[in-house]
């Protein structure tokens, strides 16, 4: 408790609860969990536009002998879709 806690307590202990109130730990938790599902989902939307943004570069190299997109064309288009990404999975805020 980082209120009502010892010296020695709060020195030994890996978390502190600044408010004395056990609530807290929940809450905790449940932006904890918040957070690692919003990494995990935006890994997930980065490696799936990558992976296709790759294979239609590949594909089109193979076929039509010329890329799609430019590498600055590739650039700004891997820049507005990570920034609008980002945004959008990081502003979740937790469902329980």
């Amino acid at each position: 408790m980082g209120i009502t806690g010892t010296q020695v307590a709060k020195n030994a202990a890996d978390i502190i609860l600044l408010d004395d109130n056990f609530k807290s730990i929940v809450r905790s938790i449940v932006w904890g969990r918040n957070i690692y599902d919003c990494i995990k989902k935006f890994l997930q939307f980065q490696l799936t536009v990558n992976v296709v943004a790759c294979v239609l570069t590949v594909i089109s190299s193979a076929v039509i002998k010329q890329s799609v997109l430019t590498t600055v064309q590739m650039l700004w288009v891997n820049m507005i879709m990570d920034s609008l990404g980002a945004l959008a999975l990081a502003t979740e805020p937790p469902n329980a």
